[in-house]
């Protein structure tokens, strides 16, 4: 359109300075010849310019740019600066920067309780794939991506208990999320950065029910870790004293075996001595007589004795 006026306006720059004379000639005022003269310039500098612009369009930072062209889309995308085009297209700037679509989805857990989940999605738009997007959804992306948000979370969130979706699967939940509408959004010209679990929202009673069944089971485990202290330490008592039974008995057997060695050296001494004792009497008698000769292997004096 912009294309038609200009060159509508050339048109009539142009016949106004054929007529300019003719004009001049039948009135000739200066002031009549200083209008036109205004005019014609206006109008001319009007469609020089307007058709300067048709040939080149500027696409800002951030943005790419989609020609189409009588109906067609071209599949070559503009960056951003100063980008020439034909005068019969025209140029459909997208967003390339990071968006924050914001949703709260009602679902529903495992056990069917209804729930509201606060959740967001930070995606953007692949430049490469501009002219795809355009000719497949459009210039507004953001139905198609909530809807598939939606369907994707109801359908992840009701394979968890509502207890683990309030509490500990919440991180879990959220990767799973991303991951599914990366698989989904992507071959459409999307990139998923991260989706976020914000924030539960369930009926006060079954939050109140879920919070002291949390509470309950941390009191279990709590008391559970206190039980497993003591039977370790019972355990350790219990080895530590076997130990020193053990201990004792290896202690008890070397005193008993040292004593039966000590009395075993004794007997042998008293009977020595016992022997010397009666070698001596013998010597002592004035009616025995006995021949000492050397000593017995065990170690006394070999006695002999004479017959009468």
């Amino acid at each position: 359109m912009e294309f038609i006026v200009a060159v509508i306006t050339s048109l009539i720059a142009f016949i106004f300075a054929l007529n300019k004379s003719n004009v001049t000639k039948e009135k000739n005022p200066r002031s009549v010849r200083a209008i036109a003269l205004l005019i014609g310039t206006l109008a001319a500098v009007i469609a020089i310019y307007q058709l300067i612009f048709r040939f080149l369009v500027i696409v800002p930072s951030g943005t790419v740019g989609v020609v189409e062209t009588l109906g067609q889309v071209s599949s070559r995308t503009l960056n951003p600066g100063i980008n020439w085009i034909s005068p019969l297209s025209k140029v459909v700037k997208f967003s390339t920067r990071l968006k924050d679509l914001k949703e709260t989805v009602s679902t529903t857990s495992s056990e069917g309780l209804n729930l509201d989940l606060d959740v967001s999605l930070q995606y953007k738009l692949e430049p490469d794939k501009a002219a795809d997007i355009y000719k497949n959804i459009g210039i507004s992306e953001e139905e198609i991506i909530i809807s598939r948000f939606r369907s994707a979370i109801r359908q992840i969130t009701a394979n968890y208990e509502a207890k683990a979706i309030y509490g500990e699967k919440r991180q879990e939940i959220a990767q799973r999320l991303y991951q599914e509408l990366s698989q989904q959004l992507n071959p459409l010209g999307f990139i998923v950065e991260e989706s976020l679990l914000r924030k539960v929202v369930i009926p006060e009673k079954i939050q109140l029910a879920i919070q002291q069944k949390i509470e309950a089971e941390q009191a279990s485990e709590s008391q559970q870790f206190v039980n497993q202290k003591k039977r370790q330490e019972l355990e350790f008592e219990l080895e530590k004293t076997k130990k020193e039974a053990e201990r004792q008995k290896i202690e008890a057997q070397g005193i008993a075996e040292a004593q039966k060695l000590i009395s075993q050296s004794l007997t042998e001494q008293i009977i020595k001595l016992k022997a010397i004792e009666a070698t001596q009497k013998l010597a002592e008698s004035q009616n025995a007589k006995v021949i000492v000769i050397g000593r017995h292997e065990d170690g006394l004096p070999l006695m002999l004795q004479e017959k009468e």
